[in-house]
């Protein structure tokens, strides 16, 4: 199989491999990965701004989604066909975060999704709804979960509240449209009138350059 690694920092130096495929041991299901999205973290990790001591190489890319293709024994979650995502934390399943879980992120820690297949813990993926695409998918368990978290889960936020969002980045945009789903007043700021237009057409209420 083919797959992107950083063998050293530096987008110039991400280097295309022709590797030989995972397999699925006990309690794992291989993936074929069919798409991955770019957050801001994911471009540190190659240029080595976000964990200069990364263990290298490594596979960059948190976020991505495909299909099982194998699992492994005692795997009975998943099996051949489903769409699935893999969790940025594969070993943050409940509770608190605690350093050991923090150790289980993909494309840091773990290698991650620029790949053409991928292992994962079983308890590590996520069901993809049927009415989102491969790539639509690839792009919710870092950036879209954060917002989630930061509204829902600490922020308790319902119909009604007034969201200030800062820029227009990807984790600006979930909240953006999180927000309004859930009924609140939306106020964005950017530097762009260009994407400050885009805001509006996405709901915002309020926008400010």
């Amino acid at each position: 199989m083919k797959e992107y690694r950083i063998d050293k920092f530096g987008v110039d130096t991400l280097s295309l491999v022709d590797v030989e495929a995972p397999v699925a041991k006990a309690g794992e299901v291989l993936v074929r990965l069919r798409a991955t999205s770019i957050n801001y973290r994911d471009m540190m990790m190659i240029e080595g701004g976000y964990n200069p001591r990364m263990k290298l190489p490594r596979v960059p890319f948190s976020d991505g989604a495909g299909e099982v293709v194998e699992v492994g024994a005692s795997v009975t979650r998943w099996k051949p066909g489903d769409r699935v995502c893999p969790t940025f934390f594969q070993g943050w399943i409940d509770g608190e975060i605690d350093f050991a879980k923090s150790k289980t992120n993909l494309g840091g820690d773990l290698d991650g999704c620029l790949r053409e297949f991928g292992a994962f813990r079983e308890e590590g993926l996520v069901r993809i709804p049927e009415n989102l695409s491969f790539e639509e998918a690839a792009t919710l368990p870092c950036a879209a979960v954060t917002v989630w978290n930061a509204l829902m889960a600490s922020g308790g936020l319902k119909s009604g509240d007034t969201v200030l969002l800062q820029g227009t980045g990807g984790v600006s945009i979930f909240a953006l449209q999180l927000a309004k789903l859930a009924g609140a007043r939306v106020f964005i700021t950017s530097s762009s009138d260009e994407k400050l237009e885009r805001a509006r057409a996405l709901g915002a209420d309020e926008t400010l350059n």
